[in-house]
């Protein structure tokens, strides 16, 4: 397997440094880390994007999250490893990662149900967040990029 190029990311002057900073920002609010990396693995599930698949799944375990709940990510509905706070960020996840899905986008209880576990600067950290890792899995889909590749 090979990439059809470089990852854009790394090829415009500035980009890489711009989406690190926004990731960081993201973090400063005080989301929890493993909730980011949950949304992040669960959008990559959705997106087929190996690359971040890899990343994200191995970023998990060495934040010691078991086998069970990175396992069940995909499925987090009827697994009883989430807490409610992660469920909310996973279904937010979902209805901004598959905006196309519906007439309804994200609807208003996905919507507030996040809004209840999380203050506005965090509920606006997640929703960068996602937006972000959207951003990633397409430069990483369309470029090819290689997982365990970077």
């Amino acid at each position: 397997m090979s990439s059809r190029m470089t990852n854009p990311a790394m090829v415009v002057p500035g980009a890489l440094q711009a989406l690190l900073a926004l990731g960081e920002a993201e973090k400063a609010t005080g989301i929890p880390e493993t909730v980011l990396e949950l949304v992040h693995l669960r959008a990559s599930q959705i997106n087929g994007c190996a690359v971040c698949l890899h990343m994200h799944a191995r970023a998990l375990r060495k934040a010691g999250e078991s086998d069970e709940r990175i396992d069940t990510v995909a499925g987090w509905r009827d697994a009883p490893f989430f807490t409610d706070e992660e469920r909310a960020a996973l279904a937010l996840t979902e209805a901004v990662t598959r905006l196309a899905d519906r007439a309804d986008p994200v609807p208003d209880e996905v919507f507030e149900e996040a809004a209840a576990h999380y203050d506005e600067q965090q509920l606006g950290a997640l929703i960068l967040s996602i937006a972000n890792i959207n951003l990633w899995n397409r430069l990483n889909a369309t470029t090819r990029q290689v997982a365990g590749a970077y």
